[in-house]
């Protein structure tokens, strides 16, 4: 299997994300989770999305992960490899968008890297070098209380700067404007003057057509799925993709099983979609504290699926408010109070799969990444789209039989997204 485009993902959602927009663009894509077995026959596809657990681990062991994962991916005959992170940069002034960024280009020979976090689609835009999300600066919108890595700076070059050892540029949206000419020669110039990394603007889908053009010439990018899209549709133009691209008949295959959904994200938009979904199915709320304190909770969370499941959806969610997330977070420590309730969640998710679930929905990056590990699932085909950015994924190899998931990232989906995700998983 030779692959025509890389990518290795800071989380699980963002994977799917990705693969999704891949996929909707014309490529043949498959998600794996880890660098897969050498036992782990995969399909043939344009593209291979490597989903590693690394935006929030210290970055020596992002890099040393995420270099891995390029080394594979060449290997197999990538040529380009996008470094996928979140449209809201998340990070620290740690890393790990910076150190990943750098490792990876200095793996592949040198060289400026173009970073843009710009999904439109997704309202994430980048206009001289700030983030908007949802028209808001980045630093005013809800990201700003995110429980792991608080965003309090809308300017990208300031937040790369302060996570890098070289110097980062910015070309800006004029420059873009003028095509992929004068955004190869700004990228030379800033190269030139000792630059490696620039932050690009992007407002509009040409805009990332354009980056991703540029981009697709060199040998690392770095990213959100907006600039996956730009590089897919390069990909086509260039005439290097043969299939015409569609989502793979075999992952839209029905399964039969029981259906859950399970949600550790502290997100606004999550918050809201467990308000919605109390309306039509039985939703238990767990104390996050009691989770933290011994394994009874996770017990009667068991008990109470186990007595509901079989007449139709449940949901289990560890979500809490801003407020109650600070607290604990006062009370046990950032890290282990998030890794706390993300093990508990993982284990809940296992429990329920060996009891039928084969029909899945996980909210929450961190969480999604807690189960999908738990549960020991090698890779995903790529199904049709649930909301943007979130598609319905088809386990393969899994040692539980076949299952569907959606894996959503905390702000994506409307307010009935756990509903409408459970209507497609057939």
């Amino acid at each position: 299997m030779a692959i025509l485009l890389g990518s290795i993902a800071d989380d699980y959602t963002g994977a799917s994300d990705l693969a999704n927009t891949l996929t909707k663009n014309g490529l043949r894509t498959v998600q794996t989770v880890g660098i897969p077995d050498p036992s782990l026959a995969l399909p043939d596809v344009d593209a291979v999305v490597v989903s590693l657990k690394i935006r929030s681990v210290p970055a020596s062991d992002a890099v040393t992960a995420a270099t891995s994962a390029q080394r594979w991916l060449r290997q197999r005959g990538a040529s380009h490899v996008l470094y996928k992170i979140c449209s809201t940069f998340d990070s620290t002034d740690a890393g790990n968008i910076g150190p990943v960024t750098k490792a990876l280009s200095d793996a592949a020979g040198g060289g400026i890297v173009l970073v843009t976090p710009a999904f439109p689609e997704t309202g994430r835009t980048v206009y001289l070098g700030h983030l908007f999300v949802g028209g808001q600066p980045l630093n005013e919108s809800p990201l700003k209380d995110h429980p792991l890595n608080p965003m309090h700076d809308a300017n990208l070059v300031r937040v790369l700067t302060r996570q890098s050892h070289g110097a980062v540029g910015l070309i800006d949206l004029t420059a873009i404007a003028a095509g992929p000419g004068v955004v190869k020669a700004r990228l030379e110039a800033l190269s030139a003057a000792g630059v490696t990394a620039a932050v690009a603007d992007a407002i509009f889908e040409r805009d990332l057509e354009t980056l991703g053009e540029i981009a697709l010439e060199t040998a690392v990018s770095t990213g959100a799925s907006g600039l996956g899209l730009g590089l897919a549709r390069a990909l086509v133009r260039s005439g290097r993709i043969s299939s015409g691209g569609a989502a793979p008949t075999d992952a839209i295959r029905p399964v039969g099983g029981l259906s859950a959904i399970v949600a550790g994200s502290c997100s606004k938009a999550t918050l809201r979609q467990l308000e919605v979904a109390e309306r039509s199915m039985p939703v238990l709320r767990l104390d996050p504290e009691r989770l933290l304190a011994g394994p009874d909770e996770i017990a009667a969370a068991i008990s109470w699926a186990g007595d509901r499941i079989a007449a139709g959806p449940v949901v289990i969610a560890a979500s809490a408010a801003p407020e109650t997330v600070t607290r604990l977070q006062s009370l046990y420590g950032r890290e282990a109070s998030g890794q706390a309730i993300e093990t508990a969640i993982s284990i809940i998710t296992a429990e329920l799969v060996a009891r039928g679930v084969r029909r899945l929905v996980v909210a929450g990056g961190e969480t999604s990444g807690a189960a999908v590990d738990r549960l020991a699932i090698p890779a995903f085909l790529i199904g049709p789209e649930i909301a943007a950015g979130v598609p319905v994924l088809r386990t393969v190899g899994n040692a539980q039989g076949d299952m569907l998931l959606a894996l959503k990232s905390g702000n994506f989906g409307g307010e009935d997204f756990f509903a409408a995700a459970l209507a497609m998983m057939h």
